[in-house]
């Protein structure tokens, strides 16, 4: 075979075979295919798509690339969760420490942070010290003494996908469902688990902008699911304002702190409350989502919750008391208000744009090079039906570096206000068993 070839068979609209595929990935983790032949490959898959049997097979073929966790010497239902990706979409971090005080064995391999989305590597990263490339030895240790471990994929677990995770980044191929999919399931199944919660996000925030394409996405994630007979649920949430207050990376640790408090922003408690529901159910803890959020509820009201994720950043060398001091996270120089140039209610938000401008303030990677400041980042103060008038800080920017009046403009225009207050957004669009 030759990746010419295949190239041009993708680009020509044509099916590639469960072979073709295999070659392609194996041949790319070796390093036999130059990253400019896979750039093309990732085009035409984002320009043409993939069936279902071909998204499959590049999962798999993404899978076997690399070691396969075994977590059998861990007792119980293993389940975990993954996020397609949003603006302050900092649930993992709550999550984690939360469903595991409850019980739950969460192995937890997470992703850095793609085009104008965050990362949880990147916000957890921002605890000084926090280390999440430990050894398969460790993680697998960490999860069976202490319930949960958020770790980057290492070099030995779905290495096609760190390359390809990389390339997407830069070659604006992020949003191919295929790839999205394929990236998802290779690394969830590789880290051993038995079942999994699906955050698929929707709005003008999200990877998929429209209802029809999250659907999409989330029913293939499903179908991956089921052909290796890991039970899945997705969730389609709403995108369409960031969640929570706080976009960048030390200040979304600070905010996931305050939901572990139980005084966190509603919608951010609100949907780990309903993951972490449905994560029990999936590991027999409980046997209705109601019946799991009592217990969930209890863990942070007596503070089991917090204690955990203290244990997690212990367990992975970082400095667990910004967890009582959190002036202990990275601290921008400057702050800097955006202020509204019309009275009026919040009645709609550029959500991408908010990311973007996070990241032109060195809160995430334009290239893939890219250094991330842990410091810096955008707290809103108005979101969608809240009342505004002329002068009000819509935002603040938090900076270590003057910041461009592009940027300023970005964030300033990225609130739309209007005379009537809008009905709030419906939180969860759609559940997929």
């Amino acid at each position: 075979m030759r990746m010419i070839d295949l190239i041009a068979k993708k680009r020509d609209h044509q099916v590639l075979t469960t072979a073709e595929i295999e070659f392609i990935i194996t041949e790319y983790t070796a390093g036999n295919i130059p990253d400019y032949q896979m750039s093309a490959l990732l085009m035409a898959i984002y320009l043409n798509d993939m069936n279902h049997d071909e998204t499959s097979a590049l999962a798999k073929a993404m899978l076997n690339s690399g070691e396969v966790l075994d977590l059998t010497m861990i007792p119980g239902i293993k389940v975990d969760k993954h996020s397609t990706g949003g603006v302050g979409d900092k649930i993992s971090i709550p999550l984690a420490p939360l469903v595991a005080s409850a019980g739950v064995k969460n192995p937890m391999i997470s992703g850095r942070g793609l085009g104008h989305t965050g990362g949880t590597l990147d916000k957890l990263e921002a605890i000084p010290g926090y280390n999440v490339d430990e050894t398969v030895e460790q993680f697998i240790e960490q999860v069976q003494e202490h319930g949960t471990a958020i770790i980057s994929a290492t070099k030995d677990v779905a290495p096609a996908d760190r390359k390809i995770y990389a390339l997407r980044d830069v070659t604006s191929t992020v949003e191919a469902i295929p790839l999205i999919a394929s990236s998802v399931m290779s690394k969830k199944l590789a880290s051993g688990t038995n079942a999994l919660v699906l955050d698929v996000k929707v709005g003008n925030g999200a990877f998929m902008k429209t209802e029809a394409r999250a659907k999409q996405l989330a029913e293939t994630l499903v179908e991956i699911g089921r052909q290796n007979n890991v039970p899945c649920v997705a969730y389609l949430t709403d995108m369409n304002q960031p969640l929570g207050y706080t976009i960048g990376n030390a200040l979304e640790i600070k905010e996931s702190i305050d939901v572990l408090r139980g005084e966190g922003p509603e919608d951010v408690t609100e949907l780990t409350l309903i993951l972490g529901a449905e994560m029990l159910v999936l590991a027999k803890i409980a046997d209705t989502t109601e019946q799991a959020r009592t217990i969930l509820e209890g863990k942070i009201k007596d503070g089991s919750a917090l204690a955990a994720f203290k244990q997690l950043i212990t367990d992975q060398n970082g400095d667990a008391s910004i967890v009582d001091h959190p002036e202990k996270l990275p601290q921008a120089l400057t702050t800097l208000d955006i202020t509204a140039k019309n009275s009026g209610y919040i009645t709609g938000m550029q959500t991408n744009d908010l990311g973007l401008a996070s990241v032109k303030l060195g809160g995430g990677r334009a290239k893939k090079a890219d250094l991330v400041d842990p410091a810096v980042g955008i707290v809103l103060h108005k979101k969608i039906g809240d009342s505004v008038k002329i002068g009000e800080a819509l935002a603040t920017l938090y900076l270590n570096a003057a910041a461009p009046q592009e940027v300023q403009d970005q964030v300033l225009n990225s609130f739309e206000i209007g005379s009537e207050k809008p009905e709030p957004l419906t939180l969860i669009h759609e559940i997929i068993h």
